[in-house]
């Protein structure tokens, strides 16, 4: 695996912001969000607001109250993606290199041991990308994180909420 550190340390930022690991694609997705959320959405709220302040009385306008927490909820959103973006650790997986371990970025094919069940797939990804409903899983979910460092046939086990799991690593990619 090959890891692509983020801008922030290039830009001599504090390191002490946790890393949002995220790919390429990932990374532009949260970059259109927010692009969107600035322009197309602030422009959205700033016109209620204004259609609302020219009702009148704003202390019992429901219009103006709804708006200003339209607001506050799209600038908190705003400042999470852009807090993602600033801490991105770009991920790109070189399949060349032989994988020999599961790290973030691997693709992993597991086998349920205790209790028996199906194999799985999944690929570990940061918490933004994660998609459990699409294998996406979480490097810092339980599952994720038992199986990073472990290599192919070994087995290793995480506590969900659904109980301890025990899975063998068939393979990684």
């Amino acid at each position: 695996m090959h890891v692509v550190v983020s801008s922030r340390v290039a830009r001599g930022q504090p390191r002490h912001m946790p890393s949002n690991y995220i790919t390429k694609d990932g990374l532009e997705k949260l970059k259109q969000e927010l692009e969107e959320l600035k322009t197309v959405k602030r422009l959205e709220i700033a016109e209620k607001l204004q259609r609302s302040i020219a009702f009148g009385d704003l202390s019992e306008n429901a219009e103006y109250q709804e708006a200003k927490e339209e607001q506050a909820f799209l600038e908190g959103r705003i400042d999470e993606l852009e807090a993602a973006v600033e801490s991105a650790v770009i991920i790109e997986t070189n399949h060349n290199n032989g994988s020999r371990v599961v790290s973030i970025g691997s693709k992993v094919v597991v086998e349920q041991t205790n209790p028996p069940g199906p194999k799985s797939t999944f690929v570990i990804v940061g918490s933004e990308e994660a998609s459990p409903s699409e294998g996406r899983i979480s490097n810092a979910s339980p599952i994720g994180m038992m199986l990073l460092g472990h290599g192919v046939e070994e087995t290793v086990s995480a506590r969900t909420p659904a109980g301890v799991k025990q899975y063998r690593i068939v393979s990684i990619e």
